[in-house]
């Protein structure tokens, strides 16, 4: 049964395809760069569906901008997070072109903005309003922004991924950074919320999804216990997102669930094999 389900979502992703190649978050809506990238993931083991790969790639190369960065999608102009995203397709892909080293690039640069030289002096004079930690440099979701863990996770993902073709001393550090914001901002339950584990001296709870997150960008470096709480996590209520998530980030084979849903990024996430990432 769990075959039958699989092939149904990947019979489902490639139908869903738009025209210029990409996915939309439901069939037939504009095509943006998140459901493009794990669809076609998803699709990657699939004999039947490279040339649904080829044109999704094809698609997410025209949308990289003169910064080396992505944008999200035609309508946005900006390069965004979602640059993680496209480099980590492309390295899946072995796509090894200047587009990847530029995107890799553009990670590098990028950082949150309370880890700037001006909050670590605030830091260190004590009058930073900050209540992070500012020495370890995370990822925003657009430039100019504070730092948070989804968006680190998927920096983390895809660094990794570029620095086993091209390792370098620079991207090893930046890596490094990052993993330790990840850790510095762990809630006290053990797993991760959207990045800020306490405010006003009250501990936050972690929450399924970005909780997974953490640990896949984690990956090695991810603490024993933590793992270990994402599993009592998969076995509770969390929604059908957070699942799929969480059972990426314990490396498990792909899970298709039964097909009730219209939801591309659902149905790539269920589709997508624990090791792919």
């Amino acid at each position: 049964m769990h075959m039958e389900q699989l092939a149904a979502h990947r019979a489902f992703l490639r139908k869903s395809q738009n025209p210029d190649g990409g996915w939309g978050y439901f069939p037939g809506k504009q095509s943006w760069l998140e459901p493009t990238a794990y669809a076609a993931l998803a699709l990657t083991s699939d004999p039947a569906s490279s040339d649904h790969v080829r044109r999704a790639w094809n698609l997410v190369r025209s949308w990289q901008n003169a910064d080396g960065g992505w944008r999200p999608s035609a309508v946005v102009t900006t390069s965004t997070w979602t640059t993680a995203l496209a480099v980590t397709f492309g390295e899946a892909i072995g796509e090894h072109g200047p587009e990847l080293d530029a995107g890799a690039g553009w990670l590098m640069a990028s950082g949150g903005a309370e880890s700037s030289t001006l909050n670590r002096v605030l830091r260190f004079l004590g009058v930073s309003a900050v209540e992070r930690e500012v020495k370890y440099a995370g990822w925003p979701w657009r430039p100019g922004t504070s730092a948070w863990v989804e968006p680190t996770a998927h920096a983390l993902t895809a660094l990794k991924r570029y620095a086993r073709r091209k390792p370098d001393r620079a991207i090893r550090g930046r890596i490094d950074s990052g993993e330790r914001m990840l850790l510095s901002v762990r809630c006290s339950d053990g797993g991760w919320n959207y990045g800020s584990p306490r405010a006003l001296d009250v501990e936050l709870p972690s929450y399924a999804e970005t909780t997974a997150l953490a640990l896949l960008g984690l990956g090695a470096r991810a603490p024993a216990d933590a793992m270990e709480h994402a599993r009592r996590l998969k076995e509770r209520r969390v929604s059908p997102l957070a699942q799929a998530w969480l059972r990426i980030a314990l490396k498990e084979p792909a899970g298709a669930a039964d097909l009730r849903h219209n939801d591309v990024l659902l149905a790539a996430l269920e589709a997508l094999d624990g090791g792919k990432l």
